[in-house]
């Protein structure tokens, strides 16, 4: 068994947190009670998924998007009324990693997915510490159809795959691959800029294809949520076995 604080800790070690400037606060979002057992993990703190953590009597709810983003009205009222009341009428703890789960090396959505497709030998697509894009390769090139295809089977998802180039670029084979999930499309441009085959990340803008189209790289948006649920699984499966805490991860389809 552990406490609240000691898992905040704990997570807060783990992913690198307080090393990492992100637009919410990554931790103990919402204060529960002391003793944790029972943790629900999921991509959103939806109401959806508060409504089966109380079913399932757990002590927290550990996700990738939770609350009090920068941008949002600090007013608890509404949608965020409804969901703040209903984790302190039941006294459920609220954890929440943004940025830290996207990058970590292990845990993190892009090396989760990398993972999934065969893509090996990390690095940041950036050039920082901590950069929040990565790229790799694939043990062999393959054509943009067979990525497809990976991706869909992974995922469950229809993916939508840019790849009608214009110009002087010609269809080639894919084998290095640029991986931003979620929101992650605006790095495709730094993708291309470094040469990269092909860029995946959860959502697509108008400007991304055109992006595709004009620099000759093969682009994928496979979902913001689709993306996203494997960092938090990942790291909840951590959490049990090297604690032995009772953690489910639950699935609130989004098709976004």
């Amino acid at each position: 068994m552990l406490t609240n604080l000691q898992l905040e800790k704990i997570l807060d070690t783990k992913l690198n947190s307080k090393m990492i400037s992100d637009y919410a606060p990554n931790g103990l979002q919402v204060e529960g009670r002391k003793e944790i057992n029972k943790i629900i993990t999921g991509v959103t703190a939806s109401l959806p998924l508060i409504e089966q953590a109380i079913a399932k009597n757990a002590d927290a709810i550990l996700v990738h998007h939770g609350y009090f983003w920068k941008s949002e009205n600090p007013c608890i009222r509404g949608m965020k009324g409804k969901r703040i009341k209903q984790l302190l009428v039941n006294d459920i703890n609220l954890f929440g990693y943004h940025l830290p789960l996207d990058i970590h090396s292990e845990l993190g959505n892009n090396a989760q997915l990398a993972q999934k497709i065969g893509v090996e030998n990390l690095q940041g697509l950036e050039d920082k510490t901590n950069s929040i894009p990565v790229y790799g390769e694939l043990s062999e090139a393959i054509s943009a159809e067979e990525l497809k295809t990976r991706l869909d089977e992974s995922l469950q998802r229809n993916s939508i795959l840019c790849n009608e180039f214009v110009g002087e670029f010609p269809q080639k084979l894919i084998k290095t691959v640029g991986i931003c999930t979620g929101g992650g499309q605006g790095y495709i441009d730094l993708a291309a800029a470094k040469g990269i085959d092909a860029f995946i990340s959860g959502e697509i803008s108008e400007q991304t294809t055109h992006s595709a189209r004009e620099q000759g790289i093969y682009y994928f948006a496979c979902g913001h949520h689709a993306t996203e649920r494997y960092g938090v699984k990942a790291l909840g499966e951590w959490l049990a076995k090297e604690y032995d805490l009772d953690v489910e991860f639950i699935d609130i389809d989004n098709p976004a």
